[in-house]
């Protein structure tokens, strides 16, 4: 869904820039469900504060936006250029909509850079120790509007999920991904909350037909919680309008699901107070973005809340049918395993229920990581030779970007003249 892909454009961190949502703040992206930090600036805004202080006329400061379009490898700088000795206080990385794009500024041919990103990211061949850069970002950030938070809270009713399990599906009523995804869920309970007679598991999906489905066989060994938006529509509780909420709209409804758009909003939120675990599973492409961030918001929740100590668990939850030949299914760069989905990654396997990095690795030369003939063909267009195995020809790239000219593309909001 687009507001989370969004979340992923505050790379701008990278450079130490502020972050600008928007141009108006009454029109920061789906403002009737999230409440966002006043920390933030919109462009208006900065213009108000530029003017105010005479940037222009006494520092000789115009107000510039440089944009830097990365789906265009023609026009991103993202590989060849040092960005942070760019003038323009203000960075726009144009079409980052997963978490892949920023952190192709690891293998940036500019030491200063390089250092930079991995300071952020990590080791990026050590997946254990990356640290959680999305879910301390929306932690601090991003909240539920209070339309939201009560709905929230009446679901939950003073207590938080133990177990969180997602279900992509896309209007599928997968037997075998039912399957897998109880024993995912079951092998969660036994690593954090064996001593519990019933945890706390909440169930959320795009196909509401498959959670009816699962609530039974869930129900044999947990308590089970799920938002039914028509319960609480008819219980009349929330206090609010919901006259807005009613809007549906009919643009990619078999990606987000049946049910109106604010319900992906209520669910997201209740999913990113899970306790000690985030299962994710699908009828084919397992983590994808909205996955992969309720296990980050609920992994930076949940830090350091624990009395015991223990630190909550991402799992992938694959069906052995989605494993006849390794993961390629996993296409898409925007997809945690789409790194491991190349000739390395081993066919015919049973059911898996795997732990899960935080932060989606984005490149193809880690252990067991291999790429697609098609992803190897995408990175040529980018400059970047990559083998079979994932290797990376750095001196083929620091030729390419020698060869190539700088592109680049300003917007000026407040000239000198102002």
């Amino acid at each position: 869904m687009h507001f989370f892909k969004r979340l992923y454009l505050l790379d701008k961190f990278i450079l130490h820039k502020q972050i600008v949502y928007s141009v108006f703040r009454g029109l920061y992206p789906f403002g009737e469900y999230i409440s966002y930090t006043n920390n933030s600036f919109t462009l208006e805004e900065v213009k108000h504060l530029w003017r105010k202080n005479r940037c222009a006329k006494k520092y000789g400061k115009a107000l510039k936006i440089r944009v830097d379009n990365f789906e265009s490898p023609t026009e991103t700088n993202v590989l060849c250029s040092d960005w942070t000795s760019w003038k323009q206080p203000i960075i726009w990385f144009q079409g980052t909509t997963d978490a892949v794009g920023i952190q192709f500024f690891l293998k940036n041919i500019h030491p200063n850079m390089k250092r930079v990103a991995s300071y952020l990211f990590g080791d990026p061949y050590k997946m254990k120790s990356r640290p959680n850069v999305f879910g301390e970002l929306m932690r601090v950030l991003i909240a539920p509007s209070g339309s939201i938070r009560r709905v929230v809270n009446w679901v939950l009713n003073g207590v938080d999920p133990d177990i969180v399990l997602h279900m992509r599906m896309r209007s599928n009523r997968s037997i075998r991904a039912m399957n897998s995804a109880i024993g995912c869920v079951k092998k969660a309970i036994q690593r954090c909350c064996a001593r519990k007679l019933r945890p706390r598991v909440l169930l959320i999906s795009d196909t509401p037909s498959f959670v009816k489905e699962i609530i039974p066989f869930v129900s044999e060994f947990a308590e089970v919680l799920h938002f039914d938006y028509k319960s609480y529509e008819a219980s009349n509780r929330s206090g609010t309008s919901i006259s807005i909420w009613h809007q549906r709209v009919d643009f990619r409804s078999k990606d987000w699901g049946p049910a109106p758009r604010w319900v992906a909003f209520v669910d997201f939120f209740l999913a990113s107070r899970a306790k000690h675990a985030v299962v994710s599973g699908a009828h084919r492409r397992v983590g994808t973005t909205y996955a992969q961030l309720i296990a980050a918001l609920a992994t930076a929740n949940h830090q350091g809340n624990d009395p015991e100590g223990s630190d909550l668990t991402f799992f992938s939850s694959f069906q052995s049918n989605l494993l006849t030949d390794g993961l390629s299914s996993q296409v898409g760069w925007g997809h945690i395993w789409n790194r491991f989905a190349g000739p390395l990654s081993c066919h015919h396997q049973n059911d898996q229920c795997t732990m899960t990095p935080v932060l989606p690795p984005a490149w193809w030369d880690g252990t067991w990581q291999s790429p697609m003939s098609r992803d190897v063909h995408r990175l040529a267009a980018y400059g970047v030779r990559v083998s079979n195995e994932g290797g990376v020809d750095h001196s083929s790239l620091r030729d390419f970007c020698s060869s190539r000219k700088e592109h680049v593309k300003n917007y000026q909001i407040i000239g000198l003249q102002n």
